[in-house]
């Protein structure tokens, strides 16, 4: 599962993140905001929305509409997209484009797993940009995933650049991880391990970080704004679905059956297997 000696593959993960869907009120301007401070590249377009990526791997779909209600940050959906970069210096030379454009950071930590950095974009969706460090890195003594956050040290991240500037997001980069926003831990435990059969690689307090196949999350969910959030409102701009790749089809298939039996609602339709989490956030497996 490691990329070279010590980094961790994700395309061999049971489960990965393949693309984000985001319902907007300006189109123009946050698909601006995507392509000038990450660097995405847009895929396909149509009426009314656009998806972004590299090359020809979408990696975030927004949808606009102007009727929508703007983003209430207590309510339950996104708290980041957080894109991975291919390595350390990929991650430098975006902080020199960052800082040298003057975009406005929210943060920057250090994970014990990977370095990062914080912001958002128009309408207050959460992003986090970050690269992972060597697997060996991220256990402790007996073997768990140690995460924390602690100060980056960004001038040293800064040396890592290899002297050369930022042009776009990288290739080899992905949407790492969501991190969701929750109404309560217990019931997020019972639907993203219960049902989708994450593991429970961490926890912070009001915080669970599911992983699969030995990675740090591929999604978390946390209560930090929104503890005792109800279903999130219809018609309010956010999060619209996650869509995750399932490698294993047997896998989908005892994900469907956990979610008859949990009595969660599925849809099978051309995008996927759809279920809807406790607080009504849309994620869509598909093999």
């Amino acid at each position: 599962m490691t990329i070279g000696t010590d980094f961790f593959d994700m395309t061999a993960a049971p489960m990965r993140i393949d693309t984000v869907r985001l319902k907007v009120r300006d189109l123009a301007a946050v698909s601006t905001f995507y392509q000038t401070v990450l660097g995405l590249s847009p895929v396909a377009r149509g009426e009314g929305h656009i998806t972004l990526g590299t090359s020809n791997t979408p990696l975030l779909k927004l949808v606009g509409d102007p009727q929508l209600a703007p983003l209430d940050p207590r309510q339950a959906g996104l708290f980041h997209t957080a894109f991975l970069m291919p390595g350390r210096s990929d991650l430098a030379r975006w902080v020199a484009h960052v800082a040298a454009a003057g975009v406005p950071l929210q943060g920057a930590s250090d994970h014990i797993v990977s370095e990062a950095l914080y912001l958002a974009d128009p309408e207050g969706n959460g992003i986090e940009v970050y690269a992972d460090r060597p697997i060996s890195r991220w256990h402790g003594k007996n073997g768990e995933i140690q995460m924390s956050t602690d100060p980056l040290d960004l001038q040293d991240l800064l040396k890592s650049n290899e002297g050369t500037g930022w042009s776009g997001f990288p290739e080899g980069g992905s949407v790492g991880h969501v991190h969701l926003q929750v109404g309560d831990t217990a019931q997020a435990d019972r639907f993203y391990r219960g049902v989708l059969g994450l593991d429970i690689a961490a926890r912070y307090p009001g915080a669970s970080f599911y992983g699969s196949g030995g990675y740090h999350h591929q999604l978390a969910g946390n209560t930090w704004n929104s503890r005792g959030a109800g279903k999130h409102p219809e018609g309010m701009a956010g999060l619209d679905a996650v869509e995750i790749l399932v490698r294993d089809a047997a896998d989908l298939s005892a994900i469907a059956a956990r979610a008859e039996s949990a009595g969660t609602e599925s849809l099978k339709g051309p995008s996927g297997l759809t279920l809807r989490d406790p607080w009504g956030t849309a994620i869509t497996l598909k093999n």
